[in-house]
């Protein structure tokens, strides 16, 4: 029986070729159907408290920018809890407690970035810093997040510490 043999020009093109095999594209495509098959459902399970996270976080930093914009601007501002899912933040210029004209105004929608989050309940009080960071009111303010995975709290010191429990 004859032994094939190559000649040097077939050796030098199969040298040079480069790919992967069909087999090889098969097992990896396999392998990240399984992964993504596992990765998806966890992540859907996570995503609500996920949400809820990122609301208190959301909720947290806006407390501690009106504390030190009520610090560096020398006046008043003040939270007003509108619903169970909206809130102002008043530049009190006059420091009077209520918005008045050319005194500047943010409202925040937690619904729009963190849907099914609310305020549970929403709170009565709305709180105030004055110009030193303190919370004109004479204890703390706890505020509640929640959405159908869970609760969030977070704690307005009388200091002005806002804090995640």
């Amino acid at each position: 029986m004859p032994v094939a043999t190559l000649n040097p020009l077939e050796v030098i093109i199969m040298q040079n070729q480069k790919g992967f095999s069909l087999i090889e594209l098969i097992v990896v495509m396999a392998i990240l159907g399984i992964a993504t098959g596992i990765a998806v459902p966890v992540y859907n399970n996570m995503k609500p408290q996920i949400r809820l996270n990122g609301a208190a976080r959301q909720v947290m930093g806006d407390l501690m920018w009106a504390r030190m914009q009520a610090v560096s601007q020398n006046n008043r501002y003040r939270i007003i809890f509108l619903n169970e899912y909206q809130y102002q933040i008043l530049d009190d210029d006059n420091s009077n407690g209520t918005a008045d004209l050319n005194e500047k105004i943010i409202t925040k929608d937690l619904n729009g970035k963190y849907p099914g989050i609310t305020f549970n309940p929403v709170p009565s009080q709305n709180p105030i810093f004055g110009t030193n960071g303190l919370l004109h009111w004479p204890f703390g303010i706890t505020i509640t997040l929640e959405n159908p995975h869970g609760k969030k709290s977070l704690t307005i010191a009388r200091t002005g510490r806002v804090k995640i429990n």
